[in-house]
């Protein structure tokens, strides 16, 4: 399989910046293990190696359409470079993207150099700041000492406590601890979370099968998944109140989301690194494997971004599933695990074809979080789909309150939260705040709660578009970074240029304005300013709306296509109008009202795309432009039944996580929706009834928690009718 660079385009970079550190950390990847190609470094990045660099990125990003980059400032240690040449980097970078994407700055730093004068420019240009402890000093001081040997620990304690202060907080990016199994599991944990950081990372120290890592006394075959596990336990006791990279990604993974980390999951890379001479390298964990394992041979004067997209040690760590061991490929749980960071996989022997050097203690955190997080109880969504659209409320506002556990302190996001938690509390406003959260593409940047999905601009921007739709007084400002201030169910208000914005909801409707004094009033009408959505009314269905516009909407096995012509916006909505007639005009009492395909918003796919279901099946539907409206409706009866599961796994433990339930449960439903779709009289349907009746032979119960039990029931009593067997 060969990955095409656009596929997955890279969308962060790590910049070095100093090359040199004022810690000497015997676990330390850069210095400590096999690459040595920090001896030949310049000690600080040259700032026209910084424009250069700058303008590739910002090219790259304007080629591949990126929404979002993440600049990582790196070193050594970054904080070094000082403040004036921190100012220096951070102005070029947003000069150079402004307008062009979203850019996120952020600095990973052991914290021992930071004062007011650093944070002042990280205020500035708005830099996320996370700091490397390892938890309490007893922990930190086994590795982390000065260069005089000396203990790092209250130096950096001073750092954190700055950052912590009301002026900095919202800089305040996270903690990240190297795991030593030779420390206390609960007062690393316990001291960590005590300062009250955003986010945690826990990070397996960098290994390889030719440089294991150190087991401890404990005797067992999985002493780091022990370590996490017991962090788990008593992350869950305090209510996981502090996000932790490491659990977050097992969770999503065991649900069916993405992966949150390069550590584990199957999630593409999308990291480059440019070191402080210009080179291009890889990821820098692969110092671990060998001297030079991370070089390209590619240098910012002479190579772009998308010459290092291409080159075969990054599109190595692109592959998911094909780029893994056959080990790895079959095991059970390698949608979490992924085999492990790639650098772990390393050995002199197979090179890279190995399972991680850490498989086993992957494979017991995995099963060990999917065994303690699986609710084997009843619920009641998988018997009332009624109940199942509350659950995926319900999930909405959970997933809103992770966002302002990562955003609180930010003066915008404060702004905007306070407006939902308003429009929330009372019962006439309150439905149109569901309206819009369940919004596909809203859904889709919640799950994948990222900082560059969840911004303060977007869930303002939320927050108005309920209070139009409820007629609610509201008045936000925030810093809009692009020109296309786009209201999700709503429309795309066309500004003159990125900059803050006042928005303000009144009985006469909504007016902008910009900071130049430009004031936009906005109305069911076209503008030349303002695009409204379309939505389509068709009697006894809910009305239905059609985005064409929303930026994050590409989430469809098949491509989106740019907002349409008013022609073809009009030709495209008579269709769906037909089909639904059709469909009423088909519709009877005998049709089954739990799998009925339940549509938050229609988008336009590029013609012979056909009928597809947004990626998590969360309530978009794709539609080719060029659809058929008999086709368009054969198709609703199966991809219901796939809304239907992925909203159930969504909200509701069908199984443990992880098992084979899973699988199996997947054939099922999708085999009988082919049963539905070609008949089952025909050839095509009877081979579908054959293949749901091997994959529910294969389910047993004891896989199956009590809501798993009664899917798995109503779908064998489906069999057994239409096969016509007892």
């Amino acid at each position: 399989m060969t990955v095409s660079p656009g596929d997955h385009p890279l969308q962060q970079l790590v910049l070095k910046i100093h090359s040199r550190c004022d810690l000497a950390c015997d676990h330390c990847y850069v210095y400590e293990h096999a690459d040595k190609s920090w001896k030949t470094r310049p000690v600080v990045i040259d700032q026209e190696t910084v424009r250069q660099t700058a303008a590739r990125f910002a090219t790259y990003a304007r080629e591949h359409d990126l929404a979002s980059v993440t600049v990582i400032l790196h070193g050594g240690e970054p904080l070094l470079a000082g403040p004036a040449r921190l100012r220096s980097i951070c102005a070029e970078f947003s000069a150079a993207l402004a307008g062009v994407t979203e850019l996120e700055l952020k600095i990973h730093t052991n914290g021992m150099q930071l004062s007011r004068r650093h944070l002042d420019v990280f205020r500035e240009y708005g830099v996320l700041v996370s700091v490397s402890l390892d938890g309490d000093q007893v922990a930190n001081d086994r590795h982390r000492l000065d260069r005089r040997y000396r203990s790092s620990y209250h130096r950096v304690l001073r750092a954190i406590d700055l950052l912590r202060t009301e002026e900095y907080r919202h800089l305040f990016g996270g903690l990240l601890c190297t795991v030593d199994v030779a420390n206390d599991p609960v007062v690393v944990h316990d001291t960590l979370s005590a300062l009250s950081p955003p986010r945690i990372d826990y990070l397996l120290p960098h290994s390889t099968w030719d440089t294991p890592p150190p087991r401890g006394s404990s005797g067992s075959p999985t002493p780091y998944a022990d370590w996490l596990l017991a962090v788990f336990d008593r992350w869950t006791e305090q209510g996981r109140k502090v996000r932790v990279r490491t659990f977050d990604s097992v969770l999503s993974t065991l649900r069916g989301g993405p992966s949150l980390t390069e550590a584990m999951g199957l999630a593409p890379s999308d990291l480059a690194v440019v070191e402080t001479d210009g080179s291009f390298e890889q990821v820098d964990s692969l110092k671990t494997a060998y001297d030079g394992a991370p070089a390209t041979g590619y240098h910012v004067d002479e190579h772009t971004f998308e010459q290092v997209a291409r080159h075969p040690g990054v599109q190595a760590r692109q592959r998911g599933l094909l780029g893994l061991s056959k080990t790895c490929r079959e095991c059970p749980v390698v949608q979490s695990c992924g085999g492990g960071l790639y650098a772990h996989r390393y050995s002199s022997e197979r090179e890279f074809d190995n399972p991680s050097v850490f498989c086993h203690d992957l494979r017991a955190l995995v099963d060990g979080v999917a065994e303690r997080i699986t609710d084997r109880s009843l619920s009641p969504a998988v018997l009332d789909p009624e109940a199942l659209r509350f659950a995926r409320q319900d999930l909405d506002r959970t997933l809103l309150a992770y966002a302002n556990e990562r955003l609180a302190g930010d003066p915008d996001w404060d702004a905007a939260w306070l407006a939902l938690l308003r429009l929330d509390a009372d019962r006439t406003t309150a439905e149109h705040l569901n309206r819009v959260l369940s919004h596909p593409y809203l859904r889709a940047a919640l799950r994948h709660a990222e900082a560059a999905h969840v911004t303060a601009s977007r869930f303002a921007r939320v927050a108005v578009a309920a209070a139009v739709h409820a007629h609610a007084p509201l008045r936000l400002t925030w810093d809009q970074p692009d020109r296309e201030l786009h209201l999700p169910t709503l429309g795309t208000l066309t500004l003159p240029a990125p900059g803050r914005v006042e928005a303000v909801v009144s009985a006469r409707g909504l007016d902008v304005r910009t900071a130049d004094g430009t004031l936009f009033t906005v109305g069911d009408q076209p503008t030349q300013a303002w695009r409204p959505l379309t939505v389509l009314k068709v009697a006894a269905t809910e009305p239905l709306l059609i985005d064409d516009a929303d930026p994050r909407r590409a989430v469809y096995p098949a491509p989106v296509t740019a907002p349409l012509a008013p022609d073809e916006l009009g030709a495209f909505r008579e269709r769906l109008r037909t089909a639904y007639e059709l469909r009423a005009e088909q519709a009877s009492a005998a049709d089954d009202e739990r799998n009925a395909l339940r549509v938050d918003a229609v988008t336009p796919l590029v013609a012979g795309a056909g009928v597809r279901l947004a990626e998590d099946g969360l309530g978009g539907l794709g539609v080719a432009v060029d659809f058929e409206p008999a086709a368009f409706v054969r198709e609703l009866p199966r991809l219901g039944r796939r809304a239907r599961l992925a909203a159930l796994r969504a909200t509701t433990d069908l199984h443990v996580p992880g098992n084979q339930a899973g699988r199996l449960l997947t054939e099922a439903v999708d085999a009988l929706g082919d049963v539905a779709y070609w008949g089952p009289e025909t050839p095509e349907g009877l081979q579908s009834l054959a293949r749901a009746g091997r994959a529910l032979a294969a389910l047993t119960d004891r896989d199956l928690t009590e809501s798993g039990e009664v899917l798995a029931a109503e779908l064998r009593e489906e069999w057994t009718t239409i096969a016509g067997r007892p």
